[in-house]
């Protein structure tokens, strides 16, 4: 059975399943939706818990295997806790959670509970994942995207008796909050709590939230690349600067930026030859949000305009690796922002270009 972070309380509250598996890349939603089941079970008396690590190919799952039928003399019931940090159990222990599943559903006396990364599509069909799955209870638990911080700020302020002012006030000062914690959901969490240290339940004002919230952003070139193809130029130019100054490689960056070139232009040129745009998306491997993006700009950028980003892609590769281009700037990173920029801007002309023809329909 699936569900979703926000039905776990309701759930919980009604009453405990035998197992449950927890997978994505967020540590602080992962964290809390662990937390509220353990804290269901020790209410509900799983006295004693056992935590199992899988490291390495030759991981014993015999011990893991043995812990659910092994009860001390102090406790009814225990919580076995199984952590898979790559999200691969092996080919031993793909029997081993089958087994362990098919076992859970007769149990009451041991709770399991499965922690994993995020998976691939692959993953999640196979046998040992559709297991757990239908014999207990799945959560996916995904980073808060950008569009939906501020909200998600506003309510983990809600939870401990704060707000914002109503109105465009409030809302400047909720992107400013989230411009500062984007990428680094933990880090929200914890400028969220120390909000609450200093100021009393009631309204915050912005040179309150400005006063206390650090610069704590984490930006990567996966987040980049949403940003300029969703036509975000302020994003884009604030997020070329964090990694910039994180350090990160020139050209993974521009691998990134010209990898969604290449892309947008293969399917570009494949709907040109008649192929339905799911499909060429799918043959591209281009899944998510992403997706949306590419839809939503493509039927608007022309093959002229790839054609000339792609070349342009061409020569700032060069750039990145010591060599000059007439005309471009000498430097990587000034390159890249430059790059970067012109992508955003065809997209900001797709996407205004596609609103437009909304708004006459």
């Amino acid at each position: 059975m699936q569900l979703s972070a926000g039905q776990l309380g309701q759930h919980l509250a009604k009453g405990l399943k035998s197992l449950y598996t927890l997978h994505g890349d967020e540590p602080l939603l992962i964290q809390e939706a662990a937390d509220a089941i353990r804290a269901a079970a020790r209410s509900a008396g799983y006295g004693e818990r056992s935590v199992h690590t899988v490291a390495g190919a030759h991981f014993d799952w015999s011990e893991v295997l043995a812990a659910g039928g092994s009860l001390s003399l102090f406790a009814e019931r225990q919580l076995v806790e199984i952590r898979i940090p790559s999200g691969k159990p092996g080919k031993e222990g793909s029997p081993a959670l089958q087994q362990i599943a098919q076992g859970a559903a007769g149990s009451d006396s041991t709770l399991t509970l499965v922690l994993l990364p995020k998976l691939d599509r692959m993953t999640r069909s196979s046998a040992w994942f559709a297991a757990l799955e239908s014999n207990g209870v799945a959560i996916q638990l995904d980073p808060v995207e950008r569009h939906a911080l501020p909200q998600w700020i506003a309510q983990r302020l809600a939870r401990q008796g704060q707000r914002v002012a109503g109105g465009d006030e409030g809302q400047r000062t909720l992107q400013f909050f989230a411009d500062r914690v984007e990428g680094n959901l933990l880090a929200a969490h914890q400028e969220i709590q120390k909000l609450a240290l200093l100021h009393p339940p009631g309204e915050l004002g912005f040179e309150q939230v400005e006063s206390a919230v650090l610069d704590v952003a984490r930006y990567d070139v996966f987040k980049l690349s949403e940003a300029v193809l969703g036509g975000q130029p302020a994003r884009v130019q604030r997020m070329l600067d964090g990694l910039r100054a994180e350090g990160v490689a020139e050209v993974l960056v521009h691998y990134t930026l010209a990898e969604d070139i290449r892309a947008l232009r293969r399917v570009k040129e494949a709907t040109a030859a008649g192929r339905p745009l799911p499909v060429a998306l799918r043959e591209q491997r281009v899944w998510g949000l992403k997706e949306r993006l590419f839809e939503r700009v493509l039927p608007r950028l022309t093959a002229t305009a790839l054609d000339n980003l792609l070349y342009s892609a061409h020569l700032v590769d060069g750039i990145v690796k010591g060599l000059k281009a007439p005309g471009w700037p000498a430097g990587g990173w000034e390159a890249l922002h430059r790059l970067a920029f012109a992508l955003c801007q065809e997209c900001i002309g797709a996407t205004g270009a596609a609103a437009a023809q909304r708004a006459r329909a």
